[in-house]
């Protein structure tokens, strides 16, 4: 089996930082990408920041110059870092990624249980 775990949400006023962090654990032989979505109520999920084996990032419009994506490796992590936050950024965060499991050669999808960061004005 494999586990997304994600922490560092929480409430923070505008203008404010946090850093979310993901932890994929389990049968995984490699990890092809992971990255960030969010969903507002009412809204749909949306890309927030992506990232690849090969460092490749991609980001929304609406984060660029903001947020940053990063991730180790080793530890199978990956963060991301939310400066100058606005209540527009306010929404449950999840982690996703895409990764190939221990003995096979498909790739799988797999999603945390979501984090959510609230932004006060």
């Amino acid at each position: 089996q494999v586990q997304l775990v994600e922490s560092g949400g929480g409430l923070v006023q505008a203008g404010g930082s946090l850093r979310l962090s993901c932890a994929a654990s389990g049968s995984i032989s490699s990890i092809k990408t992971m990255g960030w979505y969010r969903q507002a109520p009412g809204n749909e999920r949306n890309l927030v920041a992506s990232l690849t084996s090969d460092g490749t990032t991609n980001y929304a419009d609406s984060v660029k110059g903001r947020f940053a994506i990063s991730g180790d490796n080793a530890e199978n992590t990956v963060y991301l870092q939310m400066n100058s936050l606005t209540p527009e950024d306010t929404a449950v965060y999840y982690c996703k990624a895409i990764l190939v499991k221990v003995g096979g050669s498909s790739t799988y999808q797999y999603w945390g249980q979501g984090t959510q960061v609230t932004v006060s004005s």
